[in-house]
């Protein structure tokens, strides 16, 4: 004890001097020298100890097996950090040869500076069992051990985010597969899990709206992949009827609309459309160029609490509000008419249009003047713009705004547009901004939904295809700077668009279609249903509320060609309602006849107005409108 006790003052110099000595004896690279100066500095290695003591769990010196990859990277960098010792101390395997007591001495003197010495946390003397145990764990983790092969540079914080990244990986994996499973509907042998289609008298008496929203959705997904789910009892049109009366239960349509508009998409994209009916679109204002900028408009907005945003990069003019707290149709700018609350739609048949400077402007249903007053903006006030509406009721708020707006390039007449190659003619371009359906603006007129009725859809195609013939009729095809005509409705229906279209194609051959000057928007059908259309109706442009977050739209761009055509089967051609027999044209221009019986009714009311009495024989209502027509 005595013995021992003189060692744990410190350490004798016989056993420094012999394993020096061994170790240079034996011709070995390994630097002892450093332990020499380790083993009397106590105190500059007890830092160190207590890093690996942190980084490294204490286990007992006898059995050190580590089974996880992270302890195996511990133990590699304690080697790297004292691999001096690591070496000298594998040189005590062949150190039999000293005596039994200077071994014990030894033996003594490491058990009593424990905490000196990192022996007891980590085995320095490379065990053929440590190794072992370290190979077996980098065949079972190889993965993780190719993770831990880095550089020196490279630190816990990129390990960690590999790590995470392949987690990632793996869980997406998962997901993926998992919906590809749901989706399918497959077992392991590979048989389908077919949708079982409801009778007719079980599906009437749903009630529930989750159930019939859940059915909508199963047989959805059963028409995107009816080779697949379908059942073999049931044909695909059982399941497009049943889907049509759910979607019709569903939404709120009556069974005719809720077919029409399913049959203008595919599955997936006719829910989409019905769904975004359901949602109102962005509130949307167009600034007054002929009063502020938009820059200053929008930051006299944002300082009265508005929140906002540009439209969109393809409009220069339009934002769109978010939030306000003011009422955006009373306030000061709207007052002063600094800007005006238009639906985002209703900018793309005058951008289509893209009226210039001292033109002379048709629009045939401008009423309440969002389009006409964008014209007289884009005008800078030059030219001239006539504002014509059917509706006289109307025309009150088109007046109210022309003023509010500071239009004064604008004459407001009250006339039905089929008269107006007669009333008036030679416009550089005319705006035909049609009466239809409005099966585009469902979110904000929810009536449409049922109150629409096949009959409809044949009337207001048939004013349509008046309207836009003398729209046609109304344009001088020898402008310099003219001759367009832009036919627009609120409406997604084939039969008020494309048909519409078509039919003035092949009633005028003198006109034809162009680019609208948009550059987004779906193209118009060239077929539909087993309708073949011209096939210059794909540069018509279409938008959709689900699509393009705005009312659904329809907007074609007319060129016309000439101001003579001749009808085909060489049938007589008509100019101005005015039958010509050897000249077919369409002149544009007045009726002797009609002029003159105008003017005297003109010169008669002068006269009466002085306080003459005249009587052209005809009825006074006739008389008064005929004055109108005149001034």
């Amino acid at each position: 004890m005595g013995h021992r006790a003189k060692n744990k003052q410190g350490a004798p110099a016989p056993l420094e001097k012999p394993t020096f000595d061994k170790s240079k004896k034996r011709g070995k690279g390994n630097k002892k020298p450093e332990i020499k100066r380790k083993r009397p500095q106590k105190e500059e290695a007890r830092p160190v100890i207590k890093k690996q003591k942190t980084n490294t769990p204490v286990k007992p010196a006898q059995a050190v097996q580590p089974k996880k990859g992270k302890k195996t990277v511990q133990i590699k960098e304690a080697d790297e950090d004292l691999w001096d010792n690591a070496d000298s101390a594998s040189d005590d395997n062949s150190m039999d040869e000293l005596d039994d007591e200077f071994d014990e001495e030894l033996d003594d003197e490491f058990d009593d500076a424990a905490g000196v010495f990192p022996k007891t946390d980590i085995d320095f003397l490379g065990s053929d069992s440590e190794q072992e145990g370290e190979e077996e764990d980098e065949e079972e983790d190889s993965d993780e051990d190719e993770d831990d092969e880095i550089a020196e540079g490279q630190g816990l914080d990129e390990r960690k985010s590999r790590k995470i990244e392949a987690r990632k990986a793996r869980e997406a994996a998962m997901a993926e597969a998992e919906l590809l499973d749901s989706t399918m509907q497959t077992n392991i042998e590979g048989e389908v899990e077919r949708y079982a289609l409801p009778e007719e008298e079980e599906a009437e008496e749903t009630i529930d709206v989750s159930a019939v929203n859940q059915r909508i959705q199963e047989i959805v997904n059963v028409l995107n992949n009816f080779k697949e789910l379908r059942d073999p009892a049931k044909s695909r049109q059982d399941y497009t009827a049943r889907l049509i009366k759910d979607i019709a239960f569903y939404y709120g349509y009556s069974h005719f609309l809720a077919e029409k508009l399913f049959n203008l998409f595919p599955v997936s994209e006719a829910i989409e459309f019905f769904e975004a009916n359901e949602v109102a679109r962005p509130v949307t204002i167009r600034t007054n160029t002929l009063r502020t900028r938009r820059r200053d408009l929008a930051q006299a907005l944002i300082n009265r609490g508005v929140n906002l945003d540009p439209i969109g990069k393809w409009s220069k003019v339009g934002l769109q509000i978010f939030d306000s707290q003011v009422p955006i149709g009373a306030s000061p700018e709207y007052l002063a008419g600094h800007y005006m609350l238009q639906a985002a739609s209703s900018f793309l048949p005058v951008m289509a249009l893209a009226p210039q400077p001292n033109e002379r402007v048709l629009d045939m249903a401008s009423a309440p003047g969002g389009k006409t007053t964008y014209i007289a903006a884009l005008q800078k006030n030059t030219g001239m713009v006539f504002a014509n509406d059917a509706s006289k009721d109307r025309l009150k708020s088109l007046v109210a705004n022309i003023h509010r707006m500071g239009v004064k390039n604008a004459v407001v007449c009250n006339y039905d547009g089929r008269e107006f190659p007669k009333v008036v003619g030679g416009f550089d371009r005319v705006l035909l901004d049609a009466p239809c359906s409005g099966t585009g603006v469902i979110s904000k007129d929810p009536g449409v939904k049922l109150n629409k009725t096949e009959k409809d859809f044949i009337d207001i195609p048939f004013l349509q295809k008046q309207l836009i013939l003398s729209a046609i009729d109304s344009v001088d095809a020898k402008s310099k700077t003219g001759g367009f005509i832009v036919y627009s409705t609120c409406s997604v229906v084939v039969e008020e668009n494309e048909a519409v279209v078509n039919y003035a194609l092949s009633k005028r051959p003198n006109v034809k279609l162009v680019a609208t000057g948009l550059d987004f928007g779906r193209e118009g059908f060239t077929a539909y249903r087993g309708k073949n259309f011209h096939h210059t109706l794909k540069l018509t442009r279409r938008f959709y509320p689900h699509v393009h977050n705005m009312d659904g739209f329809f907007v074609a761009k007319f060129k016309k060609i000439s101001n003579k055509f001749e009808e085909k089967g060489g049938k007589e051609g008509k100019t101005n309602g005015k039958d010509n027999e050897g000249d077919f044209s369409d002149e544009v221009g007045f009726d002797d006849d009609e002029d003159k019986a105008l003017i005297t009714e003109s010169k008669a009311k002068l006269r009466k107005k002085k306080g003459v009495q005249t009587t052209t024989g005809k009825p006074k209502s006739e008389i008064s409108e005929s004055t109108t027509t005149s001034e």
